[in-house]
């Protein structure tokens, strides 16, 4: 699978936060979202990864741009991660039914069971602004792969 390209619509899905609370599609819509697929919470590169964007979270909030991380682990591992890190970006509940929102992006990694590590820019009208997915999980995307996606849709 390949993640959904720029100028796709948001697919339906339903997500859950650390809260219980259902994210859908919805919350997405009339914003600018990143979300942040990643493969599994305490893993070495997914602690790169979340460590690297809380620490440019402020200049995407500044740009008007939601930032939440999706992984198919149980909303208790993801909140228990991000503490650990000491990070405050969303974290999102793919776990049950296990990866069906990754797979409606197109980033769920049937051999690992797990969403790949993927990027994707929604816009306020719901489509795919941007999109990125690596070449496998273990692939850490530069924090500039998304500055320069902003800036080339002059946001």
């Amino acid at each position: 699978m390949t993640v959904l390209p720029q100028g796709s619509a948001v697919p339906r899905f339903s997500l859950r936060t650390a809260e219980g609370a259902p994210f859908t599609q919805d919350a997405v819509i009339g914003e600018r979202t990143l979300l942040v697929f990643y493969p599994f919470a305490f893993s070495p590169v997914c602690t790169d990864q979340l460590q690297l964007l809380e620490e440019v979270l402020g200049d995407l909030s500044a740009k008007q741009i939601n930032v939440v991380a999706v992984s198919c682990d149980a909303s208790d591992s993801q909140v228990a991660f991000a503490e650990k890190l000491g990070v405050s970006i969303r974290q999102l509940s793919d776990f049950e039914p296990k990866g069906e929102t990754a797979r409606a992006f197109g980033v769920y990694f049937e051999p690992g069971g797990m969403a790949t590590r993927a990027l994707v820019l929604t816009a306020d009208d719901g489509t795919i602004a941007w999109s990125w997915q690596g070449e496998h999980p273990g692939v850490l995307p530069p924090i500039s792969l998304i500055f320069d996606a902003i800036t080339e849709l002059g946001w």
